[in-house]
């Protein structure tokens, strides 16, 4: 099956109320270019994942990590295995949403080992920091720990790993940007 008939497919779900016209998936249409047009960064495949799908919103509170989370359910109801990665490092709703709270990834062999529910593998920055603590990292910071959740977590062997960004254009996206090959975005506008 081709990606594009599995979204066309499932954006038409209970789970997911999106026109099929919101999903683009373009190999070159992601590419993060310097003033030359030649690609920033050594983009690196994410080991045993075929397609990554990103979740991104301009602001805030428009539904983005609610959305993310249904359209995974979604894929995953179609058959599909699937991983969720929360990128909002300084606000990660995903672990309350997975009902993931106040637990933690185990790391076997330098990797961290995704947690699991609803048959999804999840990972996110709420689940390996104290929810109490102010979380004040600056972007290399910010884009070393998402590096890690991109290359230094034990995905396993997925279909598609869906990429719940931070609302805006900081440093997150930037990485993920400049060192995934992204094969779709949806990105929310409204609530």
């Amino acid at each position: 099956r081709s990606t594009h008939i599995m979204f066309r497919h499932i954006l038409r779900s209970a789970h997911c109320a999106l026109t099929t016209s919101a999903v683009r998936l373009s190999r070159r249409a992601f590419a993060v270019q310097s003033r030359d047009h030649k690609v920033i960064g050594k983009r690196r495949e994410i080991e045993g994942v075929k397609h990554v799908v990103a979740v991104a919103s301009g602001k805030g509170g428009v539904g983005k990590s609610t959305l993310s989370v249904n359209l995974a359910l979604g894929l995953y109801e179609q058959g599909y295995a699937v991983g969720l990665l929360d990128a909002d490092i300084y606000g990660p709703s995903i672990p309350t949403m997975m009902n993931l709270l106040n637990k933690q990834p185990l790391k076997e062999n330098g990797l961290l080992v995704p947690l699991e529910n609803y048959g999804l593998k999840v990972m996110s920055m709420g689940n390996l920091i104290d929810p109490e603590s102010p979380m004040i990292w600056r972007g290399p910071m910010v884009g070393s720990a998402v590096d890690q959740f991109l290359h230094k977590v034990r995905w396993g062997l997925l279909d598609v790993l869906v990429i719940d960004l931070p609302p805006g254009t900081g440093d997150a996206q930037l990485t993920i940007c400049q060192s995934v090959q992204l094969d779709g975005a949806v990105i929310i506008s409204t609530p």
